[in-house]
């Protein structure tokens, strides 16, 4: 990997999720490089949907989620302000994303990733130098 990555959402939960074991492997060895290169980046928008989704549709108790949160934090946490709402908007009207998937791009972009992972927008696709990666992809 080569400078810093943003991980969505989706990346966390597999990485806990059981039902399917190949993208759990791929989720833990993504988040494990980026961990020990100290390259990845997130935002508080991905620890609140994972947590959400956690305890929801892997049934972690609030306590398992929190203590993910916390080990998850020990990544880049990027924080987004109004203008960075506003630009996000911009995205979604310009592009055709959701709100939510517009905020990613957003932090990802505005945070210096050249990678965004995450298997919820098209793979290979290019917002402004950041280019999308599914990392559960089959080649």
């Amino acid at each position: 990997m080569t400078g810093p990555c943003f991980v969505d959402t989706n990346v966390l939960v597999y990485a806990d999720d059981r039902r399917d074991t190949e993208k759990q492997a791929r989720a833990q060895d993504l988040i494990r490089n980026l961990l020990r290169e100290r390259s990845g980046k997130l935002s508080l928008q991905v620890l609140q949907e994972f947590f959400a989704a956690a305890t929801r549709k892997l049934t972690l108790t609030a306590v398992e989620a929190r203590r993910r949160v916390e080990m998850f934090s020990h990544l880049d946490i990027v924080r987004l302000d109004l203008d960075d709402v506003l630009a996000a908007i911009d995205l979604h009207r310009l592009h055709d994303l959701s709100i939510w998937d517009a905020l990613i791009v957003r932090a990802a972009t505005m945070s210096g990733c050249r990678t965004l992972y995450t298997e919820d927008l098209q793979h290979g696709r290019r917002f402004d130098g950041l280019r999308v990666i599914d990392p559960f992809r089959r080649a």
